[in-house]
């Protein structure tokens, strides 16, 4: 986003469910990524061959620009202030949940922070498919934790046969609700996925065009696994109406994890275009003034897990504005407006029926 906040991905799951790997695969294929990590846990842990002291105050710098916190619950305020100092050109921060912690609490500290400089990436949980009905049964809570995710990783995929690994998908999908949900095998799920990637010097970013919806390469090999999700791209010169597009928003389908790009209202706001963040069933904008000669252009990125991409697209296509006839009314905005901070000294309270605790 162009106001370069950074984004705040909350990473859970019950003890010996890969949290740990999967965090180690993001750190060593985000190539050209700047990860802060937040360890909320006690006793050592090892982060990429290193290990983070088990004390609360405890820093050291990775060699791929990695910064790792070992922090107390009470003190998470505290430490995303330091990690979001502009000397630290973080592009994402992963809060490492201890197994046996309440993700609720850490999302609400997220989501209720007065850090200007961070966005809610959303929580992530993660579950062992080889022991999901032990865990289930050892810890009830498990089925209130994956209710109130956006992701869910249904790990050690490989450790199970395809009968059990697909009754395992479709209790997941049953308690997460309109999550998207994932399978992988050693924590190995596609950084884009969480959160966007820098792409290093040299390396050439792929370009998608309106009519693309791209399901990833079956060759990949295993530190991309493209397959495990789809991304539709769409980009338009016709302004949206507002009102369709909160309509999309408010209803939009499960496993739709992810929605980033910029939108142009036309009329209902000529002044300012509006970048858009979605997770799960959070929802921000934020408006910013046009610049001088820059083209007026519609460009969203939808990323999930078994969605429909023609239907997407259907949808989308509906909501552009059909010529003057059509042109959105004075309080069309209302919509939008509700789910755009309005000044840097008031903390944005969660807005129905997006937020993710409700």
């Amino acid at each position: 986003m162009t106001n370069q906040q950074i984004p705040v991905v909350v990473l859970s799951g019950f003890l010996g469910s890969g949290k740990t790997t999967l965090l180690n695969h993001l750190l060593r294929s985000a190539r050209g990524t700047r990860i802060g990590v937040m360890v909320n846990d006690f006793g050592d842990i090892g982060i990429d061959a290193m290990t983070v002291a088990g004390q609360v105050g405890s820093t050291v710098s990775l060699g791929n620009g990695c910064l790792c916190c070992a922090v107390d619950v009470s003190e998470l305020d505290e430490y995303l202030e330091v990690l979001t100092g502009p000397e630290l050109r973080l592009d994402v921060i992963v809060i490492e949940a201890s197994g046996l912690a309440e993700p609720q609490e850490l999302v609400r500290m997220v989501l209720g922070s007065e850090n200007e400089r961070i966005v809610y990436g959303g929580l992530v949980q993660v579950v062992d498919a080889a022991e999901f009905s032990a865990t289930r049964a050892r810890h009830p809570e498990t089925d209130r934790h994956l209710a109130l995710a956006d992701l869910v990783v249904v790990n050690k995929a490989d450790r199970v046969d395809e009968r059990e690994l697909e009754a395992v998908h479709a209790a997941v999908r049953g308690l997460a609700g309109p999550a998207a949900v994932v399978r992988a095998a050693h924590g190995r799920v596609d950084p884009e996925l969480l959160f966007d990637r820098v792409v290093p010097d040299g390396e050439i970013e792929g370009q998608m065009s309106i009519e693309d919806l791209l399901y990833g390469d079956p060759d990949e090999d295993h530190d991309h696994p493209h397959a495990a999700y789809e991304t539709l791209s769409l980009a338009s010169d016709t302004a949206l109406h507002p009102r369709r597009l909160m309509e999309f928003l408010d209803s939009r389908p499960e496993g739709l994890y992810r929605i980033k790009g910029f939108v142009d209202f036309g009329a209902a706001d000529p002044g300012n275009r509006y970048s858009v963040h979605a997770v799960g069933r959070f929802l921000r904008f934020f408006p910013e003034p046009w610049e001088a000669g820059q083209e007026r252009l519609t460009q969203l990125v939808l990323i999930g897990s078994g969605i429909d991409g023609d239907a997407l697209r259907k949808e989308l296509d509906g909501c552009r504005v059909n010529g003057p006839q059509d042109a959105p009314d004075e309080h069309s905005m209302w919509g939008v407006l509700r789910y755009v901070r309005q000044n840097e000294e008031e903390p944005v309270e969660p807005v129905q029926p997006v937020d993710p605790l409700d």
